[in-house]
This record gives structure tokens, sequence and C-alpha cells, in this order.
């Protein structure tokens, strides 16, 4: 039988990672699953703000994000998902879920700056934004501060990985990118 495709999007946040894990899933055929689309709905359902539901609402949608990719995937769906975690919260879901699926890994690059920046304009001009997210970096810029950047951790595992630096589009370019994915 034939392993569905998990192709795993990731960065650092302002990235491009969502509009790229979008068009892919639009460009392969398939379901974008996305971490912060996930919270989003939660927090809607919960009629509430990231603030207000508690330390641990970040882990249960972690949880809840590798296990809806674990239930699609055991059912031969093939999936991209997106999201900005570090190395060591995607290493040992990325190990599992290759059992059930033949991963493979985008990892969005730019110069961390830009990265803020778009980050940073993406809070700013999206007002629900701090109430789906919390999100600091957005918080201090309302503030008129600068946090330090913060490093990302990309995924380092034994799994066909390809950089995409999105710096100004795609290099390299959708069609490079559809082939790494849909090469055996």
């Amino acid at each position: 039988m034939n392993k569905p495709l998990l192709a795993v999007v990731t960065g650092r946040p302002g990235s491009g990672k969502t509009t790229l894990a979008h068009t892919l899933a639009r460009k392969i055929g398939c379901p974008a699953i996305c971490r912060d689309e996930i919270k989003e709905g939660f927090v809607n359902t919960m009629k509430s703000s990231h603030e207000s539901l508690g330390e641990d609402v970040n882990q249960n949608i972690y949880s809840i994000f590798f296990e809806a990719l674990g239930f699609l995937l055991s059912k031969q769906i093939t999936l991209v998902a997106e999201a900005a975690f570090q190395h060591h919260l995607w290493a040992q879901p990325l190990k599992q879920l290759s059992q059930i699926s033949q991963v493979k890994i985008i990892v969005c690059t730019v110069d961390p700056r830009l990265a803020r920046s778009r980050f940073i304009q993406r809070g700013l001009s999206d007002p629900n934004r701090l109430r789906f997210h919390g999100d600091r970096g957005v918080r201090a810029a309302q503030q008129g501060v600068e946090l330090p950047l913060e490093n990302y951790d990309p995924p380092l595992l034994p799994i066909p990985t390809l950089e995409v630096d999105t710096s100004d589009g795609y290099h390299p370019n959708l069609e490079e990118i559809e082939t790494f994915l849909l090469k055996n």
C-alpha cells in the first residue's frame, strides 16, 4: 500500500510558511493543516481570547495538531502540515508519523529582521491576531518596543528536507518545490 505524503512546511514566524503551505496544498490537491488555524478555531469555539484560555492552551493545540495529522494520514490522506515549531517540538511526532507516511520537510528561510517585520505588520494589520495568539512581539510593537530577535532551530532529522528562501518569492521556485515533494 502506498504511504500518504506529509509535506511539513516550517520556519520562523513571518517566514511565509502559511502562504506557501496553502499554495502547495492547492497545487498538490490535498488539505493544508495549519497549527495557527486550529488554534483560531478553538479560540472561536470558546468565544474567548488567548490570554483567558490559560497557560496550557498552546500545549493542547500542539497535541490536537498532531492528533489530526495522525488521524488523516492513517486514512491514507496526503497532507501539507504547517507550524513554526522548533526542532524539539517536531522531532518525536515526525518520527512517529514517518511510520505511516512519507515525510518531507520544507524549511522557509528568510533574514530574521525581514521575518520579524512581516510578523509585526501582519499582527498590527489584523485586529484579531492578538485575540487568537497573544503575540508578545505584536503587543510590544503596539507599545513602541522592539524585542530582540529570537533564534529558530529548524527540524534536523534524517528526513528529506528542502530549504526555501522566501525573501522575494520562492527560491527554489514552486515547480521545483513540488518536484521535491512528489518524487519518490
